[in-house]
């Protein structure tokens, strides 16, 4: 195992999509998801869940779809903080959407579905961690068939998210693993919490399941041009954690607004660093 340089606080901020039909996936993420719209301007919306922001969707009429060569996300996973949660998840999708399918990965259950431009979602939630199969500082993930109807049976008949709902991981497709691992563990500081073969990396600060998920399962080669994924953040406890990394991150730029450092993985993806809890 390799462990975190990043102590246990880290997580995913906002994730930021490229859209061409701003008005429809704002219907889908509030309607289908369960997000909240927190500000709406031109041509971006923000969506979340309470008052924190998760989503940013940027308008883009003339972006090209994303190329079936190129990388990016794989799917964006947000966190719900109960199975009732999950339950209520399930009902919006089967109402008003389709489900792509769902699993039970020991330490999570999960729906998935694609929104109306073909990003992937995942919708979960975590078991307690004391029931995390943990082997040699590894945790033992799986896919196994998640019981669909058992969960529906969970459900309050909420219409949205609940407030402490968060985006719990990134999961990205890359061209090169072993270029992507140096990027995400050795400069950035994640920990391998999950290896699977040579196709898949589960990373993670602290130790937690996984922050940020890379798999070259598809055969991506190019980075993204057009719609997709725009950028996500990695939010950072305090100002000393966000100097360590600004140190490892040799290769970065600086957010003009709010000075923050701004880095861009080898295929292009931009991660930006801020710390927990400031603008």
């Amino acid at each position: 195992m390799i462990d975190s340089v990043l102590p246990t606080g880290p997580r995913i901020g906002r994730v930021a999509l490229r859209v061409n039909d701003l008005d429809r996936l704002v219907a889908f993420y509030g309607d289908v998801v369960g997000l909240a719209v927190l500000d709406r301007e031109g041509d971006r919306a923000t969506l979340g869940a309470g008052d924190e922001a998760l989503l940013e969707l940027l308008a883009d009429p003339d972006a090209p779809p994303r190329d079936l060569e190129e990388t990016g996300l794989f799917h964006v996973a947000f966190l719900v903080p109960s199975r009732a949660a999950l339950g209520d998840a399930l009902s919006r999708i089967r109402e008003r959407w389709r489900l792509d399918g769902a699993s039970d990965h020991r330490v999570s259950e999960a729906l998935y579905l694609t929104d109306p431009e073909g990003n992937g979602i995942e919708i979960y939630r975590d078991r307690p961690r004391e029931e995390w199969p943990i082997a040699e500082g590894r945790v033992e993930m799986d896919t196994r068939p998640l019981d669909i109807d058992a969960l529906g049976d969970r459900r309050r008949g909420e219409a949205g998210v609940p407030d402490e709902t968060t985006v719990g991981h990134v999961h990205l497709e890359v061209s090169s693993l072993p270029r992507a691992r140096e990027f995400y563990v050795e400069k950035l500081g994640l920990g391998v919490r999950q290896e699977w073969s040579d196709a898949a990396l589960f990373l993670a600060a602290g130790d937690y399941h996984h922050h940020v998920g890379l798999n070259t399962w598809n055969g991506r080669t190019a980075p993204s041009t057009g719609c997709g994924l725009a950028w996500f953040e990695l939010l950072v406890p305090d100002r000393e954690t966000l100097a360590a990394v600004r140190g490892r991150m040799t290769d970065r730029e600086t957010d003009t607004r709010t000075g923050d450092p701004v880095v861009t993985d080898p295929d292009g993806i931009e991660l930006r660093l801020r710390i927990a809890d400031t603008p």
